[in-house]
């Protein structure tokens, strides 16, 4: 079973969104993705400034199994980089909704966010 909370938006490509009070969003990988990419040994993620397009290639991580691209969900400016996974990629694992990956600003294209329900379909429909 697969930890979805309510609270945040999802992405068919297995990517969550935290809308935070100031109008940025927090963006991570879900339980399901770490789930299935197993160990993450190491995580790429983009330089503070960098602009990207709602669907675009944003940052990878490496797992044992293979190094795996994750989209940014939405389009927007990033404001800020977790730079405590360079030192410590496991924390992805240990606590996917906590060990964001990019605050991104200046945010738009955020309606083909999925609600938890969705979300939950669109696994379900992966696991068969």
């Amino acid at each position: 079973m697969c930890l979805i909370p309510e609270n945040l938006k999802y992405t068919a490509t297995h990517e969550w969104v935290e809308e935070l009070e100031d109008g940025r969003v927090k963006i991570g990988l879900t339980d399901y993705a770490q789930k299935e990419l197993s160990d993450i040994v190491y995580v790429n993620l983009p330089e503070v400034e960098d602009e990207f397009e709602a669907g675009s290639e944003m940052a990878d991580v490496e797992s044992v199994k293979a190094v795996s691209t994750i989209y940014c969900p939405v389009s927007g400016k990033v404001a800020e980089i977790n730079e405590e996974l360079y030192d410590a990629p496991e924390k992805v694992n240990e606590a996917p909704y906590e060990a964001w990956l990019v605050i991104l600003e200046d945010v738009s294209m955020t309606d083909g966010l999925l609600d938890n329900y969705e979300y939950a379909k669109v696994i379900e429909e992966e696991k068969d």
